[in-house]
């Protein structure tokens, strides 16, 4: 079997203020298709009621530091990565919605909205809310409730 996966990278993700018990990562491989993109969170908010279950939007931002501010500790994350200046949800940062499941989320797709060597140095920002897909320029995806940094690996 051919091995297809070229580069690879990895964001830790580490929740904020609000949800310090947040861990995970978001990994980036680069295949002939595309960039695969997984993640797997732990110890995410959830709710009881199976009606009610959370879902979370997972946007790149261009930020290069997980870092900010009192009123926005991920300030220096700044906006979504957009390099081709496309309406929401075009930009090539925003991801697939997180589904979480009783505190924990396992997802991964397949994009060619970027490659992971544009990405590198770049953050990972786990929102609140799911993404609308309508909004500019952020999909009123809610607060910002934990952060990783793109790092490449080997």
């Amino acid at each position: 079997m051919v091995n297809n996966f070229f580069e690879n990278a990895r964001a830790e993700i580490h929740g904020g203020r609000m949800f310090p018990e947040i861990s995970g990562e978001t990994f980036f491989r680069e295949t002939s298709k595309g960039v695969l993109v997984t993640t797997r969170l732990y110890n995410l908010p959830h709710s009881e009621d199976v009606c009610k279950s959370r879902i979370f939007a997972l946007h790149i931002h261009t930020g290069t530091s997980c870092t900010g501010t009192t009123d926005d500790e991920f300030k220096n994350a700044l906006g979504h990565y957009n390099p081709n200046n496309c309406v929401h949800p075009y930009h090539a940062g925003d991801l697939a919605p997180i589904f979480g499941n009783n505190g924990y989320a396992y997802s991964s797709f397949l994009t060619n909205r970027f490659h992971v060597k544009d990405i590198i140095g770049k953050v990972v920002i786990l929102h609140s809310m799911p993404d609308d897909f309508t909004t500019n320029p952020s999909g009123n995806s809610g607060t910002k409730i934990a952060c990783g940094k793109i790092e490449i690996i080997s």
